[in-house]
């Protein structure tokens, strides 16, 4: 009987591993149970819809809340009378045991010093004074190179079968692991980005708000102080910890705030005109994106440019999609360095651009990269377009 209940639960485990790719995604079958006439056709939509219940508790990789809720539907696949799994540092879940779990980490410690897997009979077991009764397979999970904690089935016999399906269960574990790790890796990459672009407007930005602050100081000390007021506001929201998306009107904002303090220093060499679509104003977008663009337009754009510079911002509504536009008459960008740029090939210059740009990438796919249009002596217009509705973001 035991024999028989392994070889199923071998089978169901492949399919699991075949598909994992499906399952991680949390992929639901539309078709119900009962319309699936044979066997074969249930017993994958079961195992498939067991898979997709256990890979949503394991996004945030191995942690004792998820471990113990996965662990709750990946013990039926093995048919095992307790499913374990565990980190390189203790028991994140022990499923149909009596009890406690035991102490069993001796064992586990072996697993990932050695990263292969291994078996312990019962006499092994009373040896080292484990109260389950059974026999106990263990097998590593993997992210890399790194053994990072392992799969463990109990039973009374086990055999070659329960071998295989658990170390088929393990490899499944090890694909959720190492997509929770990448999705925490991008995340600490768009971290990483945000602090790119503070520190980017810091050296620059902030010496010469100040010196156009402290120029207004003996002649204008009312505007003196309403910049000073506006500077920290302004900085209060680029430097802020806590939030990966903002609102267009908050960007907004902060880009009035900017402008005021640059058109401190230029005088009346810069002109704005704003076209605004109240419709799109709450339209979420990643933090710290469109505030870079108006900088890119005044620092490279204007900056080097004689006389009057006009900067143009437009955000309006287009279907399901909230487009702004950046639009100024300066120098221009020559085409082939542009292109340098949004590759990652140039340093130090444009950085904003290339900032923005891979981050609206990651975040809504390669499809919502900015949009230039430029050429030396021709001005710079860039498009930015992000989805109206973004129900897995909040600002």
């Amino acid at each position: 009987m035991f024999s028989a209940a392994v070889d199923t639960a071998l089978v169901c485990a492949v399919v699991v591993i075949t598909l994992a790719v499906v399952a991680s995604l949390g992929f639901r079958l539309s078709r119900s149970y009962r319309d699936l006439g044979s066997d074969a056709d249930r017993a994958t939509y079961a195992t498939l819809h067991t898979a997709s219940l256990a890979s949503e508790h394991l996004r945030e990789g191995l942690t004792p809340a998820g471990a113990s809720k996965a662990s709750r539907y990946l013990h039926g696949l093995l048919r095992c009378d307790v499913l374990m799994i565990s980190d390189d540092a203790g028991v994140l879940a022990w499923d149909g045991g009596r009890g406690t779990p035991p102490d069993v980490m001796p064992l586990v410690r072996q697993v990932l010093e050695s990263g292969r897997t291994q078996i312990f009979r019962r006499q092994h077991l009373e040896a080292a004074g484990l109260a389950e009764p059974g026999e106990l397979v263990l097998s590593p999970v993997r992210v890399d190179d790194r053994v990072v904690g392992t799969v463990g089935a109990v039973a009374e016999d086990v055999n070659a079968g329960l071998v295989r399906a658990t170390n088929e269960l393990a490899g499944w574990v090890s694909t959720q692991v190492e997509l929770a790790e990448l999705d925490y890796s991008r995340r600490l990459l768009a971290e990483a980005e945000v602090r790119a672009l503070r520190a980017q407007i810091s050296p620059h930005f902030i010496y010469n708000s100040l010196n156009a602050i402290a120029s207004f100081i003996n002649t204008d000390p009312q505007r003196a102080r309403d910049l000073v007021v506006e500077f920290a506001d302004f900085t209060r929201y680029s430097f802020r910890r806590h939030g990966d998306f903002t609102t267009v009107a908050e960007e907004l904002r902060s880009i009035d705030r900017y402008l005021l303090l640059e058109r401190a220093r230029f005088g009346d060499r810069l002109k704005v005109s704003l076209e605004i679509g109240p419709e799109v104003l709450s339209t979420v977008i990643p933090f710290l994106s469109l505030q870079p663009l108006v900088e890119n337009a005044v620092r490279h754009g204007l900056d080097s440019k004689d006389g009057i510079g006009n900067i143009t911002i437009t955000a309006h509504d287009v279907g399901a999609f909230a487009e702004v536009t950046i639009e100024d008459d300066g120098v221009g960008i020559e085409p082939d360095h542009l292109r340098s740029v949004l590759a990652g090939h140039t340093e130090g210059v444009h950085v904003g651009l290339r900032n923005v740009d891979s981050r609206l990438r990651q975040v809504y796919g390669d499809d919502h990269g900015l949009i230039i249009d430029t050429a030396p002596g021709a001005g710079t217009l860039i498009t930015m377009r992000v989805p109206k509705s973004q129900p897995d973001h909040r600002a």
